[in-house]
């Protein structure tokens, strides 16, 4: 018996080490990333910030400037139309 409660305290220490390791990388994902508008894919934006979508897979054109997607920190303005601001539409 205290055999088995010991296999069930080692189990359940390294599930919680798991489930702490996990959220720790969730998190860490979620910062390397930003918010990069005029580079999305028609259909393949992330969300949007103007009249004409409403969020995520609502873009109507590639690359429009209003359509946001996640790329990781530091890469958006090194990519050709990006922006981590809204572009307004050419008219």
């Amino acid at each position: 018996m205290k055999n088995l409660n010991k296999s069930m305290a080692v189990t359940g220490a390294l599930a919680a080490a798991i489930l702490l390791v996990a959220n720790g990388a969730a998190a860490q994902d979620k910062a390397a990333t930003e918010k990069c508008y005029g580079v999305a894919k028609a259909g393949k934006n992330d969300c949007a910030s103007g009249p004409g979508t409403t969020c995520a897979g609502t873009s109507k054109t590639d690359a429009q400037g209003d359509a946001w997607t996640f790329v990781l920190a530091g890469t958006c303005e090194k990519l050709v139309g990006g922006s981590l601001a809204a572009i307004e539409a050419k008219k």
